[in-house]
């Protein structure tokens, strides 16, 4: 009676002991879930996380030429092509002025890239007028570039505030953001490409439907860096404030979006008030954009954060995710393999460079 006694017992302490652990798990979970990502939720999963590579200099852009294959553009002028885990160069444009936030910024591939090999730079470069930037169409090969010629030129250029992001949009246009080249007038002139989005045909040409018969598709920005569209053909865009009050606005053709005359939550007849930003108290320096599945992403430099929020205009809630993990952040990219690839920017002479840097990290998030 004695050992049947001492097994039920034992078997209920088995059972108190289960129900327990359980209910921590449950806890625990459920904690993780109500809570914004955290960096060692990614890092405790190894599977989620790979270094795609190190050792770069101011990665500016990526694209992925096929599903094994990663052209990388950096700052300095040259184009690296990452395949089976190995880097090498295939060219230095030795025109692009690296100086401050200029340089080889932006790069896309034409929409018909399969059929005819186009590449899209957009530069940083020295001209009689003085510093401009400008988009560039190439011939890529597979060891190089060739047949380049000015697409689009005298977009006015600086030490700070270049934009830079170059992306083809739904409709077949390439998409251009510009900063306002440190001279805050220029961004409410029309006159000036400077602290606008452009919005071009793949020869450089003007669209017909363009707003103001120009290059302009929107303006009354201080320096945009990084764009994408929803699910619904809306374009998004995010965009560095004075310091702080940094932005994600939702674009429309021919919008002026208030640069330098309204900032942060300010309104005034004409302009347009970003769907989100920063605050006072906190700087996101936001630069690449992605939109996937309607969830926006995008990353911040001196946030040193990974943002997400659903393509919405109310009820918005900012999550950050990988908090300071990889210090300063220039792009974000979507590759068809579902990971993010996320490049570091910790060289560009405002970070804190660590032995590896630049690198690329590619993450998968659910």
């Amino acid at each position: 009676m004695q050992v049947k006694t001492g097994i039920l017992l034992a078997t209920i302490g088995v059972i108190i002991l289960l129900i327990i652990s359980f209910g921590l798990r449950e806890r625990k979970q459920e904690a993780i879930v109500g809570s914004q990502i955290l960096p060692t939720l990614v890092e405790e999963k190894s599977n989620q996380t790979e270094i795609v590579a190190t050792d770069l200099e101011i990665p500016w852009e990526i694209v992925f030429l096929d599903n094994e294959v990663i052209l990388v553009a950096e700052r300095k002028g040259r184009l690296i092509k990452i395949e089976n885990g190995l880097k090498r160069t295939i060219a230095q444009i030795d025109e692009v002025k690296s100086e401050g936030e200029g340089g080889l910024l932006g790069m896309a591939l034409h929409p018909n890239f399969s059929e005819n090999k186009w590449l899209y730079l957009y530069m940083t470069v020295d001209r009689d007028s003085g510093t401009k930037n400008e988009v560039r169409r190439y011939s890529l090969g597979e060891n190089g570039i060739s047949d380049g010629e000015i697409i689009l030129s005298g977009i006015e250029g600086a030490i700070i505030h270049n934009g830079g992001r170059l992306k083809f949009g739904p409709d077949g246009y390439l998409y251009v953001a510009t900063g306002d080249a440190n001279q805050t007038n220029l961004a409410q002139n029309l006159d000036y490409l400077a602290g606008k989005i452009l919005r071009i045909k793949d020869d450089g040409s003007i669209p017909t439907d363009n707003p103001f018969e120009n290059e302009i598709y929107s303006y009354g920005h201080r320096n945009v860096q990084g764009i994408a569209w929803d699910s619904e053909g809306r374009l998004w865009a995010t965009e560095h404030g004075p310091s702080t009050m940094d932005e994600v606005n939702l674009i429309v053709a021919g919008g002026n979006y208030g640069w330098p005359e309204i900032t942060g939550n300010e309104t005034r007849e004409g302009m347009i008030t970003p769907v989100i930003n920063s605050g006072t108290n906190e700087t996101w320096a936001p630069s690449g954009m992605e939109i996937v599945d309607d969830w926006i992403y995008f990353v911040g430099l001196r946030g040193q954060n990974l943002y997400r929020m659903k393509a919405q205009t109310e009820n918005i809630e900012l999550e950050r995710l990988l908090d300071g993990v990889y210090g300063r952040m220039r792009f974000i990219r979507f590759g068809k393999d579902g990971y993010f690839y996320i490049g570091t920017n910790n060289r560009d002479g405002r970070g804190q460079p660590k032995t590896d840097d630049d690198k690329i990290v590619k993450i998968f998030l659910e």
